[in-house]
């Protein structure tokens, strides 16, 4: 795991060099143990990198890295987990050269000088973001892999180009202004984090998942070609639709046992989180299995009773036999975090879960440097409650008239009316309803709109928006425009699909890579590798959904393993009370940042608006901790980076 960074422009100077070693630097934490730059002035290219150590950890696994033709130089970010199969079928073809080294560097390169840069992808089984510079086409190639686990910004700065594994190696690049986008605030506090077709910065983009970007100092516009897109595994599961039972199940475990075996190879100590739920007990026991020895967990949990999970993690752990680990975090632990979170996450993100991911990941990275996780087993195998009863519901409030819809939503709001998760009375109901605490705090945000929602696509705005409607936040409206994407599945299996491609890129893996990345850990998600992204929609509907419940194979893989007993239970997830800590030990914080008018007025928020949501809170009339929680993550993130902002109509003084 590394972090990349490159300037490409036609019109090369002496400051080349030196901005693209600053860029590095600033990725220090993506990768501490080495770094490197590499140039040609004359064709205006450079390309830097910065090393965490994984696979090979001489010398010999350097980045920047020339092919043995000498035609290639690349520069990569993440694990090709199949390249020693790579290797022998470049061996069987007589198209290996002398390896130097063990790197899956090196795999990439000779295999992209053997087949090419899209074939190779195609064969590629891994996460990653990459530059790839051509000198005979005179062209960099940006890619990353096809769920979008490694992150790749890309910037226009003046007739030139630079890129960077994060947001903030690009503040310092000579040229680079960095502009606030009206849309990506907009989007941002619909959702909680800047979705991945916008950038929080104006004339800045992501490189798409599963797609290469190529640059040409002489060409305005990049060319983009898709090697392998979700849609294309989706389609591909879909065309080997299996029926139901035993066959699929032993396949889906014989796909997940090499990959996890694959993502099992490290030269560097290697562990895994562990939850107690289903997703990360299966990848703890697939590791224990093929493991000869003891495979080191670890799981976080809460001195406050009511959110701690630690001791479901800690039975799956001694059913397994793991070496466990578990951090027990107070709230002070918790808070102190806070401050940490715009250096970490460069880009506004306001899930609240990435309090404990960023502490986990620092426990982990003490005794490890590389930690598999259960990420995506909800998005490909139907784990969330949407995916479950969002069909229904839809369907139901279909049926009924809009005046009772809106009639049922001002019910429930009066019932859940300035009641906070943390509530004993809300924890109680919802354990006998079975369903994760959380699942109130969707239902108040959903019961103001039942009104408005009449099919499942309106359903799943409501559902994963944060904020129905942020205009009312905002000085001067700006609409958020939904993603759109075509898929040719229905019901749940189109919720599982819309998260795979929004979601889970957007909000789930910025989370995961920036909290493990500071930490300088590599997290490594085998639900995620295009195999079992396949398989899984190979499946029928009814191995992922059936009976109010969801993931049903890999429920059915974890029966083989741990006893039914220690898992079966409502999902949790990481719960934060950010309600109580905005009344209580966030409130001087809070109020700090709302009343600096510099920053609310940065972003053309409304302060009036603003002040009646914060006075309603402090009241307990409502329960607006998570769109506080957005709104602050925003003005915090701007504390740290207004002085690098491009303000037309601020004077320099104010920013002061």
């Amino acid at each position: 795991m590394c972090g990349i960074c490159g300037i490409l422009t036609p019109v090369a100077d002496d400051a080349l060099v030196s901005s693209v070693h600053m860029m590095a630097d600033t990725l220090h934490h993506r990768g501490p143990d080495d770094a490197g730059v590499w140039a040609d002035q004359d064709a205006g290219v450079a390309l830097g990198h910065r090393r965490l150590a994984i696979l090979d950890v001489s010398e010999a696994g350097a980045q920047p890295m020339e092919s043995v033709c000498g035609r290639y130089i690349l520069v990569f970010n993440g694990e090709i987990y199949n390249h020693l199969t790579l290797r022998a079928n470049l061996e069987a073809a007589n198209a290996a050269p002398a390896w130097r080294g063990s790197s899956d560097t090196e795999t990439l390169l000779a295999a992209v000088t053997h087949w090419g840069l899209q074939n190779t992808l195609q064969r590629a089984h891994g996460m990653f973001a990459l530059a790839l510079w051509d000198r005979k086409a005179q062209r960099i190639n940006l890619a990353r892999d096809r769920m979008g686990e490694k992150p790749l910004y890309i910037a226009r700065i003046g007739s030139g180009w630079a890129f960077a594994s994060e947001l903030k190696a690009l503040l310092d690049v000579p040229g680079f202004e960095a502009r606030i986008s009206n849309d990506a605030v907009a989007a941002y506090l619909a959702y909680a984090y800047v979705p991945e077709t916008l950038c929080i910065f104006e004339h800045v983009q992501k490189v798409p998942p599963g797609l290469v970007m190529s640059l040409s100092p002489f060409k305005a516009d990049p060319e983009t070609k898709a090697y392998e897109t979700f849609n294309d595994l989706l389609d591909r599961g879909l065309v080997d639709r299996h029926p139901g039972g035993s066959k699929p199940l032993d396949q889906l475990e014989t796909t997940l046992e090499d990959v996890v075996g694959e993502q099992m190879l490290s030269d560097v100590p290697l562990g895994c989180f562990l939850s107690g739920g289903i997703d990360s007990s299966l990848i703890a026991a697939l590791m224990q299995r093929s493991s000869t020895q003891k495979v080191r967990t670890f799981s976080i949990g809460f001195s406050e009773a009511q959110f701690n999970e630690a001791p479901h993690a800690a039975a799956v752990a001694q059913h397994l036999k793991t070496d466990h680990a578990e951090f027990i975090l107070s709230e002070e632990d918790a808070l102190k975090v806070i401050a940490d979170l715009p250096e970490i996450y460069d880009e506004p993100f306001a899930d609240s879960s990435q309090i404990p991911t960023v502490l986990l990941c620092r426990e982990a990275r003490k005794t490890v440097t590389v930690a598999l996780t259960g990420d995506g087993g909800d998005e490909i195998f139907g784990g969330y409650n949407r995916h479950i009863s969002g069909p229904r519901l839809a369907s139901a409030l279909h049926r009924l008239p809009r005046s009772l819809r809106r009639a049922t939503g001002r019910g429930i709001t009066a019932c859940l009316q300035g009641r906070a998760v943390e509530d004993g009375h809300l924890r109680r109901l919802a354990a006998r309803l079975k369903l994760p605490v959380t699942a109130l705090d969707k239902a108040a945000m959903l019961a103001p709109h039942l009104g408005e929602i009449d099919d499942l696509q309106s359903l799943y705005r409501y559902f994963t928006r944060a904020d129905k409607d942020p205009a009312w936040l905002l000085r001067d409206a700006v609409p958020v425009i939904d993603p759109q994407p075509e898929f040719p599945v229905g019901g749940s299996e189109w919720l599982m699909a819309m998260d795979s491609v929004t979601y889970l890129p957007g909000d789930i893996l910025v989370k995961v890579d920036r909290a493990a990345m500071a930490a300088s850990l590599e997290t490594r998600a085998p639900f995620l590798d295009a195999r079992v992204v396949a398989a899984a929609w190979g499946l029928p509907p009814e191995m992922k959904i059936a009976h109010g419940k969801g993931k049903q194979a890999l429920r059915a893989l974890l029966d083989r393993h741990v006893p039914r007993e220690l898992i079966d239970r409502p999902k949790q997830g990481f719960a934060i009370p950010i309600d109580r800590w905005l009344r209580g030990a966030l409130r001087n914080w809070a109020e700090s940042l709302l009343q600096e008018g510099t920053l609310v007025d940065l972003v053309g928020l409304d302060p009036v608006a603003l002040d009646d949501m914060w006075a309603r809170h402090q009241s307990s009339r409502a329960n607006n901790g998570a769109r506080l929680w957005t709104v602050l993550m925003l003005l915090d993130w701007l504390k740290r980076y207004r002085h690098h902002l491009i303000i037309p109509h601020l004077a320099e003084k104010e920013l002061t």
